[in-house]
């Protein structure tokens, strides 16, 4: 059966690629859970069996040579790496502080590495947190919410909750190694109260917040996905963060869409035209695209490089990578004329897949994504003062 390909029809990607400031590196392939509703080990990909459980030693230098190689060629400020998994913890915090240092070591002197592990919070101890923070790694925990209920799909193998040791784990992270905290990122349930699942995520006392869409697309929609429901979960929540009359935490879809309405860059998979510029390393030294396309079909994320034969640079011309650095004019016709088109971007690459046809349709959220932009501008609107006027109109100078 044939999938459809990622390559759009229309013009081709800009001649010269936009190079990879994110590498997501994969240093464990499994995971101590079992969420009912994984879209990586319960989805259609299933590359993940054929792996190894963790990276060796050889695989994790190579990635810091290819890293550091990247970084020589094309010269940026900072790069983000993200210790990923499956569970990153399962490979022990002396490897992950190991690689990071390693990385940092080899990139060159005025590239900045900000190192962060996304863990789903039940390993973290004291002592683990103490070895991530003496290197500069900073923790972003997955959760789906801040109470026991929020989280009864998160159990272990057995299944057995997670919640009480991953509470343990957020509150160690916020009472003694605070500024270790990066965040959390929590996946839209649409049965639960929105505010109710915010404020218990604010009690937990993270710096931000990233409020995911689950994976889904037109061939296999979301749970739950009628009417514009995910778009009025989102409405809800961002009037609470609006109104709260100071900064709680930092929402990053919420800073994203303001940021994209007022006519500022804004970079998030989820929102804009921002160039694509991600890259997953797998744990047998894969190169592989973003995890969120192994929710539309077994094989979406692979290019067929690896780190041992392989620069970065030639994933750049992998003709996925490619479409997806061309912007608007990778999208579908009726996203090219929509006028929410700057702010929304087409939504999340993975949403727009409709099996047998590939990627060139608008997202499965689309009437969702014009919800809430078209929500925000209005609160925007309301109150945000209009501009003074220039010179040029007859205004001061």
């Amino acid at each position: 059966m044939s999938h459809g390909v990622a390559v759009p029809v229309g013009p081709p990607a800009p001649a010269v690629p936009f190079p990879f400031r994110q590498f997501i590196v994969k240093v464990h392939g499994r995971c101590n859970l079992a969420c009912r509703y994984c879209y990586l080990y319960a989805g259609p990909d299933h590359t993940w069996r054929d792996r190894p459980t963790a990276a060796s030693a050889a695989v994790l230098e190579r990635t810091a040579t290819r890293i550091a190689e990247h970084a020589r060629a094309h010269g940026p400020t900072d790069l983000s790496l993200v210790l990923h998994g499956g569970e990153p913890l399962l490979a022990g915090a002396d490897t992950l502080a190991r690689f990071t240092s390693l990385v940092r070591a080899r990139v060159p002197g005025g590239t900045k590495v900000h190192a962060t592990v996304q863990t789903n919070a039940t390993l973290l101890t004291a002592s683990r947190l103490a070895t991530l923070a003496d290197t500069g790694i900073r923790v972003g925990i997955s959760l789906d919410g801040g109470l026991p209920g929020h989280n009864a799909r998160r159990v272990d193998h057995a299944g057995r909750p997670s919640w009480p040791a991953a509470s343990r784990g957020a509150r160690l992270v916020a009472d003694r190694f605070p500024a270790s905290y990066a965040g959390i990122l929590t996946v839209v349930d649409p049965t639960l109260d929105p505010v109710e699942t915010y404020d218990s995520l604010l009690a937990l006392r993270p710096p931000a917040l990233d409020l995911l869409l689950p994976h889904g697309n037109w061939s296999v929609p979301p749970p739950h996905h009628d009417g514009q429901r995910y778009g009025d979960w989102l409405c809800a929540v961002f009037d609470r963060w609006w109104r709260a009359g100071r900064r709680e935490a930092r929402v990053r879809l919420f800073e994203a869409c303001i940021a994209l309405l007022l006519g500022r860059p804004a970079a998030t998979e989820q929102l804009g035209l921002a160039p694509f510029e991600t890259v997953v390393v797998e744990t047998d030294g894969s190169i592989e695209q973003v995890d969120s396309l192994k929710s539309a079909y077994h094989g979406a994320a692979e290019t067929g490089l690896d780190v041992f034969r392989h620069p970065f640079d030639e994933a750049l011309r992998h003709p996925a990578v490619a479409a997806r650095q061309a912007g608007a004019d990778a999208l579908a016709t009726t996203c090219r004329a929509c006028p929410v088109l700057h702010v929304c971007g087409g939504g999340q690459y993975a949403h727009r897949y409709r099996a047998g046809h590939g990627f060139v349709h608008p997202s499965v959220y689309c009437t969702d994504l014009q919800r809430f932009i078209r929500h925000v501008a209005r609160r925007l609107t309301e109150e945000v003062p209009p501009p003074a006027a220039s010179s040029a109109e007859g205004g001061p100078p």
